[in-house]
């Protein structure tokens, strides 16, 4: 006698292979064409900010799963290049962040709207009201790192075994993140008058040339820098210029 199986049980199969394909096929899902930074530029070191809580939100982002940086194929080659350059010159690469996924940006999105969070505001904010940070672009609902070819980084320097002094930490809020804060980022000229720091900050002059050391590397090899912050960088041939991704950052 043949076995006779009920209609819901096959529809219910059918329905599980559908959903399971349905995910599996999700473009925003697929990681296939990125890397582990370090895989790609093993000399990097990392400094997730995102994975711990020294960051402007004071706790670890949503989909921060490990300590690790990830990057498009494409990108990572291209950074792996600006690392064969500055090792020549003595320094390494330090990681802030690379990839970040929608939902880390949603987070930083939630945070800002709870004006009573102010934890992390002498560190990062102390010059702003922390109402003005959708206002001024500082926190936004989409983020060039979801695209994947987007990295934070700065300067090492293998003599001192120190990070190099940029005058200005990594995720400053104010004009002295600027690349042309006291300086003209396109002749490399320093100008200390050139600040419009609101608490009347300035940087050196090393502090400046530091800054171009990093943003000059950048540039030879196909990445864009941000008029306001002196340690964004963007492949300027992005592959996914209109992809936002979701998959979490661990490794790959």
């Amino acid at each position: 006698m043949k076995k006779i199986i009920p209609v819901f049980i096959l529809g219910m199969f059918f329905v599980a292979c559908c959903s399971k394909t349905e995910v599996q096929s999700d473009p925003l899902q697929d990681n296939s064409q990125f890397v582990t930074l370090t895989d790609a530029v093993p000399d990097a070191i990392l400094e997730i900010r995102y994975f711990g809580t020294y960051n402007f939100v004071g706790s670890r982002i949503d989909g921060y799963q490990q300590p690790t940086a990830l990057l498009t194929r494409v990108a990572a080659d291209s950074l792996r290049a600006v690392s064969n350059d500055l090792m020549a010159l003595g320094y390494r690469l330090k990681i802030y962040d690379a990839y970040r996924p929608q939902c880390a940006v949603d987070h930083f999105v939630r945070w800002a709207a709870n004006l009573a969070d102010t934890a992390m505001k002498p560190y990062f904010y102390p010059d702003l009201d922390k109402s003005v940070l959708f206002e001024q672009e500082y926190i936004m609902e989409k983020s060039g790192h979801t695209r994947g070819s987007t990295v934070d980084l700065t300067l090492f320097d293998m003599r001192t075994e120190k990070e190099v002094d940029m005058g200005g930490t990594f995720d400053w809020f104010g004009p002295e993140s600027h690349p042309d804060f006291c300086g003209d980022p396109l002749t490399g000229e320093y100008n200390a008058d050139n600040s419009s720091s609101p608490a009347g900050r300035s940087i050196t002059a090393e502090q400046f040339a530091n800054r171009m050391i990093l943003r000059n590397a950048m540039m030879r090899h196909g990445f864009k820098p941000l008029d306001s912050e002196w340690w964004h960088f963007t492949l300027a041939t992005e592959p996914f210029p209109d992809t936002y991704f979701t998959f979490p950052v661990k490794q790959l």
